[in-house]
């Protein structure tokens, strides 16, 4: 394991961190493709945390091993870039986000999504409790990360009709709104709800998923040369990692838990519990398709609509190929069902 410094957020959200890297990985690409030997390198999106659990239960309870890999896990965090680190060769496999993937498409890295740990984006709204839709902020002010205006703002006034007048500065500072009830603000569901219950605000989390955002969320995004020269090594990273999903939200947490806090010792266990419980409640590796088809699945009807939000919305060019951004042969014969 490779152990970063403190979890300090430092004004750049996880989505907007991936979406900032597609540019900048386009600086260089440098092939890696030794992963013959079962060694894996895989860059996580963040501190340690519950949102990456089945990965470092796969490492824990040996299911990794087990296919004849030996994984190493690399946290991300707020100074990290996943794709510039993957195209230089520092890593083999990370885990990405559909916006990001596509715009590296478009400029032109050979990069490709080869599985979809949750169904849904996580990403969300906070809200005092006296709201009752993603609906009724039309018109009020929501906190929102400056990149965030690259991913889901330009959605969410298109789906909701909000404005960019409504769009105020978030700088993971919850303060503001806990002192101002008219306020709303972006989060993941295991982070701003959980803080913001730990200090007596009643709350509603809206996911933005609920309302047809269409990106997956923790996909693993690996490099062309890695799937032409190791696609049996991708094959069984993809199949281990997914099991290892089944396991962290069906079984006992624990093993992943107590590695997760090593490498991130300010992650705390009631935190990751009340994370393990919202996605294991709301179904987030077996819901839609997954249900039927099985952890990891994507479809190419799912990858569509993504590209076509990012069309209209204006940031992404109409003649890219987005069919270059994933391949469903990692997934579709998977067949790892939760129970």
């Amino acid at each position: 394991m490779l152990r970063f410094g403190p979890h300090a957020q430092q004004g750049l959200s996880r989505r907007g961190l991936l979406a900032a890297s597609a540019a900048a990985g386009a600086a260089g690409f440098a092939p890696r493709a030794q992963a013959a030997d079962g060694k894996i390198t895989c860059l996580t999106s963040w501190f340690a945390e519950a949102e990456h659990g089945g990965f470092y239960q796969a490492v824990a309870t040996g299911l990794y091993k087990k296919a004849g890999l030996d994984v190493t896990l690399k946290m991300g965090g707020p100074q990290v870039n996943g794709m510039q680190l993957l195209t230089g060769g520092d890593c083999d496999v990370m885990m990405g986000y559909d916006v990001q993937v596509l715009k590296s498409i478009e400029n032109k890295l050979p990069v490709t999504t080869i599985a979809a740990s949750f169904q849904f984006d996580l990403q969300g709204i906070m809200t005092h409790d006296d709201v009752n839709s993603l609906a009724d902020l039309k018109g009020k002010k929501i906190l929102i990360a400056s990149s965030s205006n690259s991913t889901f703002w330009p959605w969410l006034k298109k789906r909701f009709g909000f404005t960019q007048d409504q769009a105020g500065p978030y700088t993971f500072n919850l303060q503001p709104f806990l002192l101002d009830k008219s306020l709303s603000v972006q989060g993941y569901p295991s982070s701003e709800p959980f803080e913001a219950e730990k200090m007596g605000a009643k709350v509603k989390f809206f996911l933005m998923a609920d309302a047809g955002y269409p990106p997956y969320g923790t996909t693993l995004v690996t490099t062309n040369p890695m799937i032409q020269k190791n696609a049996d090594v991708m094959q069984a990273f993809v199949k281990a990692s997914m099991e290892g999903w089944r396991s962290y939200l069906t079984d006992d947490p624990a093993p992943a838990n107590k590695l997760i806090r090593i490498d991130n010792p300010k992650m705390t266990e009631d935190q990751l519990a009340y994370a393990r419980a919202w996605m294991r409640d709301n179904h987030v590796c077996n819901r839609g398709d997954a249900a039927k088809m099985g952890v990891g699945i994507m479809t190419d009807a799912r990858w569509k609509a993504t590209r076509d939000f990012l069309v209209e919305g204006g940031m992404l060019k109409p003649d890219v190929d987005y069919k270059k951004a994933y391949t469903l042969k990692f997934v579709e014969q998977l067949g790892v069902m939760m129970g």
